[in-house]
């Protein structure tokens, strides 16, 4: 008797064991370098970190909040989160006080360096996977600024078929990054390309070209400004005199106002608004994802980028498209400061879509939905 109720509490113990390895199983993050097992995202979207460092006294993930991690005999180091919200994130390791990256994730430029990154699944994140349909190509392309007396990069996107049909021209979408990030940023971490590709497969979206310029840009010979910011900032000047007629010249665009747009995620929205409001000679289309037009607080918008809003129905046949997004989890300011210039648009009888990402905070997730939403409504 003894012998079968030791062997079915062993069986019972097996059992909650199976159980638990079952509900704890977890699945490498796709942002892992290859071959590597951790970090492992669980079902409920909690995350486990394991780092071999032996000789390290302490060890944390920064990820949202500071998780400590906890060392075994073998001198792996080991911590497992509260759930993630969905979409793209960066973090660190602190080993000993210092933040840097962790050895088995791939890096990607955010936070003003080099980080770690993790994507947690999206329930709706078919439409920026790779699919079976015709690609783009991303090119780099290097050019000298008279402006910033320096060497500066390009990244661009050409549509599927673009070296196929050699006398097709197409409309050009100038698409900005944030703070923090450079120009790889929207292919990397947003998967712009491919969000385009298959909004382009499905018929949902024009075949375009699109330039993602590095948003930094200082002129040497200017002061050095003292309020910091975007003040001395020259990056609008450096589009619309150089970087524009290079793409122009250089590929096969539609080289028109009614043909160009423009949009970018937090500074890069900002930037937006600030380059196509004072040059509404260039550009049909406006788009700010978590970054919009700077308004200060009770002032009249219609005053605003030389009185651009001041007459709503000339504006509004001038423009084809404004476009103004926010994630519903961003920082009260934040979202405060973009859903204000929505409500100040809207009393001024500008036309504008608004849209807010349900769930999502100052991150990709709300910008790749956001992406997604623009690049369909522009150049129809």
């Amino acid at each position: 008797m003894k012998k079968i109720i030791a062997l079915l509490v062993g069986m019972v113990a097996l059992g909650v064991q199976a159980q638990a390895q079952t509900q704890t199983a977890g699945v490498p993050a796709s942002t892992n370098i290859p071959g590597q097992k951790y970090p492992q995202i669980l079902p409920d979207n909690r995350v486990v970190f394991r780092v071999k460092a032996p000789d390290a006294r302490k060890l944390q993930i920064d990820l949202v909040k500071k998780y400590d991690m906890v060392k075994d005999t073998s001198g792996f180091w080991t911590v497992t989160t509260e759930p993630v919200v969905e979409g793209f994130h960066y973090y660190s390791l602190i080993a000993d006080g210092v933040a840097t990256c962790d050895p088995s994730s791939q890096t990607f430029y955010g936070m003003g360096r080099m980080a770690s990154g993790i994507d947690i699944p999206d329930k709706d994140m078919d439409y920026y996977q790779p699919k079976n349909v015709a690609h783009g190509q991303i090119r780099s392309v290097n050019y000298y600024s008279e402006i910033t007396k320096a060497w500066r990069r390009a990244n661009v996107y050409t549509p599927p078929g673009y070296d196929e049909s050699p006398k097709k021209r197409y409309p050009v979408l100038y698409l900005q990054h944030g703070s923090g990030e450079d120009e790889t940023g929207w292919a990397t971490q947003g998967k712009m390309d491919f969000i385009l590709d298959n909004l382009i497969a499905e018929g949902k979206a024009t075949p375009m070209i699109v330039v993602m310029e590095r948003g930094y840009a200082t002129n040497p010979t200017a002061p050095v400004s003292t309020t910091g910011g975007m003040a001395s900032n020259v990056f609008p000047e450096v589009l619309v005199k150089e970087v524009i007629p290079m793409i122009d010249k250089s590929f096969r665009t539609l080289a028109d106002r009614n043909d160009r747009a423009m949009a970018g995620l937090s500074m890069g929205g900002f930037q937006t608004f600030q380059t196509t409001m004072t040059n509404l000679d260039k550009f049909a289309y406006i788009g700010g994802f978590s970054g919009a037009g700077r308004l200060q607080p009770g002032a009249d918008i219609k005053q605003a980028y030389d009185g651009a809003w001041s007459d709503a129905d000339a504006f509004n046949k001038k423009m084809k498209v404004v476009y103004v997004s926010i994630g519903t989890k961003e920082p009260e300011r934040m979202y405060t400061g973009v859903n204000g210039f929505h409500q100040a648009l809207e009393k001024a009888g500008i036309k504008h879509v608004y849209y807010e990402s349900p769930g999502t905070a100052h991150e990709w997730q709300t910008w790749r939905r956001s992406l997604r939403q623009y690049a369909g409504l522009i150049f129809k």
